[in-house]
């Protein structure tokens, strides 16, 4: 029986999606205004688990993250580096998908894009206008928090008196925890340098917050099953995304709210100005893998902070680096027929408490210890030749379903030559020229895998490994 904490009813609850053998989820994806860092990257591995343990369970999942290509911090950087919003996010949103892919995520069935949905974004504010949950004033429109009196069910922040009315609004993306104010739904054109469209509504752009209502209804409907994100997107995010969705249609938003809590460095929050803010890459270029990340990102569960060292990185590399040499250890181990019953056992107790574990509001630190006990078990019966062929075949398989979940039995891939890298680069180069993006995506994708970085200058493409 699969369980999840749910932040809006503050128990451990079973799931029962809407549909059966069905499962719809939605994760507030990337702000492509700079690099990910290793804290956005827990909330998308976290993600990932709960995306391949559905999967592991049965039930058929339609998975949506959005990026958000257009905010304050965005256009802020763009009109610095005097790019248009598009050109400037574009180099990010690629890294972006470099980084998910070495890390070893699957893709969602749908990744919208806030740029691309300004229309149904004006139609869930024109929606909000009707029902009288947003007003206007001068050229933007802003949501009443007043009118919804259910504010404040998921983040259990008592706003009483504190509630502002409409000469108390807030204009920014991000505003202070336990700060009420009206927000804004559309934002009017300041200038004519700022992004902006031109919609029945006026000129202007989208909020932060009606993005991923309007986005996540248009894939998933106006109910779905969960709605995953980071502690921090709580309040007023959150928060502010069930005022807009539950205002528009009167309907529940989301029946399982989770939240994956915060990554610390060393100790501390993680802060360029303390000098412990990591990228993905930065990690890379310190010489860790890609699995290793990966590994010690979700050894955690998702509910526990998780504090990031290098010599927790060095641990997991070492772990990953045994797990890789056991897998090859018994692939490649010589046996005779037959099966011996007690590495049965093993095999079925191992199972059993990977799915406790992970049943149990995905505790990925109790189905790991499933795992690596079975190791020890497997890696004594192969020192004592008491490995037999059914063995191999089931406990291979058994491998193969762990890691269909986890992702972290991966096999390293042999160096590149240089003459290699060049050709895959320029057969890339060539796809670009036939606009075949998809090929040239992909060879991108697997340069970075095998631990190369490539960067678009002006001057042409330039590599080097990590």
């Amino acid at each position: 029986m699969l369980r999840f904490f749910n932040t809006l009813t503050g128990q451990t609850e079973e799931f029962r999606p809407m549909r059966e053998g069905e499962a719809k989820m939605y994760y507030c994806g990337p702000t492509v205004w700079d690099y990910g860092h290793v804290g956005n990257f827990r909330s998308v591995i976290c993600t990932d688990i709960l995306r391949r343990y559905l999967k592991f369970k049965g039930f058929r999942v339609t998975h949506v993250m959005n990026i958000t290509d257009v905010d304050d911090r965005i256009i802020a950087q763009s009109l610095k580096a005097k790019l248009p919003i598009d050109e400037y996010t574009e180099k990010y949103i690629a890294a972006f998908w470099e980084d998910f892919e070495a890390l070893g995520c699957e893709r969602p069935e749908v990744v919208p894009r806030a740029t691309r949905h300004i229309p149904e974004m004006v139609s869930l504010i024109e929606k909000l206008e009707d029902r009288g949950h947003a007003y206007r004033s001068d050229d933007s429109i802003y949501y009443r928090i007043s009118s919804f009196k259910e504010y404040g069910k998921l983040s259990k922040i008592n706003f009483a008196g504190n509630i502002a009315g409409a000469s108390e609004r807030i204009d920014t993306d991000k505003y202070e925890k336990e700060d009420a104010r009206d927000f804004a739904l559309w934002k009017g054109a300041e200038s004519p340098d700022e992004p902006a469209w031109d919609t029945g509504i006026g000129r202007g752009r989208p909020g932060w917050h009606i993005e991923c209502s309007a986005m996540s209804m248009k894939y998933l409907g106006e109910t779905f099953d969960i709605h995953a994100g980071g502690v921090d997107l709580i309040f007023p995010h959150h928060e502010n995304e069930i005022a807009q969705s539950e205002g528009a249609t009167g309907k529940q938003f989301v029946k399982y709210w989770i939240h994956y809590e915060h990554l610390k460095v060393n100790g501390e929050s993680m802060s360029k100005s303390k000098g412990n803010y990591y990228t993905f890459r930065d990690l890379q270029e310190q010489g860790f893998s890609a699995t290793a990340v990966r590994y010690y990102l979700l050894s955690v569960p998702y509910r526990k902070q998780i504090n990031l060292t290098l010599e927790g990185l060095r641990a997991a590399e070492k772990t990953v680096g045994s797990l890789r040499d056991f897998h090859a250890r018994l692939k490649e181990a010589k046996v005779e027929p037959g099966a011996n019953e007690h590495l049965r056992d093993a095999e079925r107790r191992a199972l059993e408490e990977f799915e406790a574990g992970m049943d149990d509001d995905l505790n990925t630190s109790v189905a790991l210890a499933a795992i690596h006990n079975l190791t020890r078990e497997v890696n004594t019966a192969i020192a004592d030749h008491a490995l037999y062929e059914e063995n191999k075949r089931e406990l291979l398989a058994l491998i193969e379903r762990f890691n269909s979940v986890f992702n972290i039995f991966v096999e390293e891939q042999p160096l590149l030559l240089d003459e290699e890298i060049q050709k895959l680069i320029d057969e890339r180069q060539e796809a670009r020229r036939r606009r075949d993006f998809a090929r040239a995506d992909e060879i991108r994708y697997e340069l970075n895998s095998r631990g190369i970085t490539l960067e678009d200058t002006k001057d042409g493409v330039r590599w080097k490994r990590r």
